[in-house]
């Protein structure tokens, strides 16, 4: 991505807001970092193999970057598309990440629209998250784990919004008869507004367990992007350097069979219609 690209991105998030020139530089200098972000990619090849497992055709469309929402939304219009799942890419709901979503595809699509407001509880996103574990696990058993979502500002939770509280219940079913370390959650990527964000911060809380051997499992994210791939990756390893410590983290998704299994499920039961 240019840096023009990532101005428009971040204005876009921003409601129109452009990025100051310092933040901007700090934003373009992390996508250096991981050598641009992968998520478009990504979210094509899960839309491939989506479509792939369950015969249907699937249409990505993103919120902040083309292609747009509304751009999907005229494809699957112009192959006919009668009835529409939307499937947000994210499993925990919150007003104003998947509750955009579901406003920008509303507006976008005059036809039948079933949308799924997240998968946090379904049984086949934990056995998939489980695996993860496992897989990881397999590898050598840390002194603790962390879970981790991105945090949203803290005045959510006022408003009686579901996010972090589907989190929690995500962390629990996945931990529920598996073999696991102690675990607790946390959040990472929150932004630099002037406004508290939702807390506590992975790497706080990894100081303060006095953990020297951690692993992290991204329960709130799908694919490989910046929060995965720089906030993680660089950013959370730097952090492990000076502080004489190991942090490992669970693979993401991607477009793994059993991700893209487990959303064939979810899909396959928002086309069944209530009795």
């Amino acid at each position: 991505a240019t840096e023009a690209d990532i101005a428009a991105y971040y204005t876009h998030i921003r409601g129109g807001k452009r990025p100051s020139a310092e933040a901007l530089e700090e934003l373009t200098q992390r996508y250096r970092a991981i050598n641009g972000s992968p998520l478009t990619e990504i979210t094509r090849l899960q839309a491939h193999a989506l479509s792939q497992k369950t015969g249907l055709p699937v249409f990505a469309g993103m919120k902040h970057a083309p292609p747009f929402i509304d751009e999907a939304a005229n494809e699957a219009r112009r192959a006919g598309v009668e009835r529409l799942v939307g499937l947000p890419l994210a499993p925990h709901y919150a007003r104003m990440s998947l509750g955009g979503y579901q406003r920008a595809l509303q507006e976008a699509w005059d036809r039948e629209l079933v949308f799924v407001p997240g998968f946090h509880d379904h049984p086949a996103f934990i056995r998939a998250v489980q695996g993860l574990l496992r897989e990881a696990l397999a590898e050598g058993r840390p002194e603790r784990l962390f879970f981790t979502a991105h945090s949203l500002p803290a005045w959510i939770i006022a408003t009686g919004d579901p996010y972090h509280d589907q989190l929690i219940k995500s962390c629990r079913l996945v931990a529920s008869g598996e073999d696991l370390p102690d675990w607790e959650f946390a959040f990472q990527s929150a932004s630099h507004t002037g406004e508290p964000w939702l807390g506590p911060d992975l790497l706080e809380a990894v100081e303060r367990s006095g953990a020297r051997d951690v692993l992290v499992c991204p329960i709130g994210f799908v694919a490989d992007h910046l929060e995965i791939l720089y906030d993680l990756d660089v950013e959370a390893q730097a952090f492990a350097r000076e502080k004489g410590i190991r942090i490992r983290r669970t693979a993401s998704f991607n477009a793994r069979p059993e991700f893209i299994g487990a959303l064939a499920e979810i899909v396959a039961g928002a086309l069944v219609p209530v009795a």
